[in-house]
């Protein structure tokens, strides 16, 4: 399949945030990205419902919310009443994640597990079947902006072999510090979703910025 680019609303002008949306419409990005935050799985709050709905009327693509949150599975049914169509979750945060993965299928979304940087991706062997795809954070979650994790390479390397293995359908999506240098590795290594935010937003062509990464795939 064709490289995916999510450009991350975290970094948008919320002053102006109707204009980013349109942006990324026109653009030949593939997914509005969502960070979810409660102040309690990580350090920060980011934005609810009231603006995941505002962006939705907008947006002309799917959207792709990643919950980096306690207790993610109270609010599985308000994500997809808002059209939300990828839905992520942290083994971290997930005691009974194949539950958690099971019931987001049900609702009709695709199935994600975020693995937090420390978080090696080994622990998925008996659950990666039944999910659609792993994010992995290439910085630790809940603020934007930071240095992408080098050690990301290699475990996107393991996690594909791991996927040739048990799920060959499973996509690997990678979020935190993305760049243009990085990405060139990071789709040799056998991502297919790049998340970008600082890279896309902060860019003197935000258009342009999300071509060239797009273009990775070619």
């Amino acid at each position: 399949m064709s490289l995916l680019i999510a450009p991350s609303m975290l970094s948008a002008n919320f002053a102006n945030l109707g204009d980013d949306i349109k942006m990324v419409n026109e653009s030949e990005a593939d997914l509005f990205h969502l960070d979810i935050m409660d102040g309690l799985f990580v350090p920060n709050i980011s934005y609810g419902f009231p603006v995941i709905k505002a962006i939705s009327k907008l947006a002309k693509k799917p959207m792709d919310a990643h919950l980096m949150i306690v207790d993610p599975d109270r609010y599985f049914d308000n994500f997809k009443e808002v059209g939300v169509e990828y839905l992520s979750v942290h083994y971290e945060a997930c005691t009974h994640l194949h539950r958690s993965l099971q019931r987001i299928k049900n609702l009709g979304m695709k199935a994600g597990v975020a693995l937090n940087p420390h978080t090696p991706v080994h622990l998925l062997t008996d659950i990666i079947q039944d999910t659609d795809f792993v994010l992995l954070m290439s910085v630790n979650p809940g603020f934007g902006g930071q240095s992408f994790i080098d050690n990301t390479i290699s475990k996107v390397e393991a996690l594909k072999d791991l996927i040739l293995q048990k799920s060959p359908n499973c996509l690997i999506e990678v979020d935190g510090g993305v760049n243009q240098e990085n990405a060139k590795q990071l789709v040799k290594a056998g991502a297919n979703i790049l998340v970008a935010g600082n890279t896309v937003f902060s860019a003197h062509n935000p258009k342009e910025a999300i071509k060239q990464l797009k273009d990775l795939s070619v």
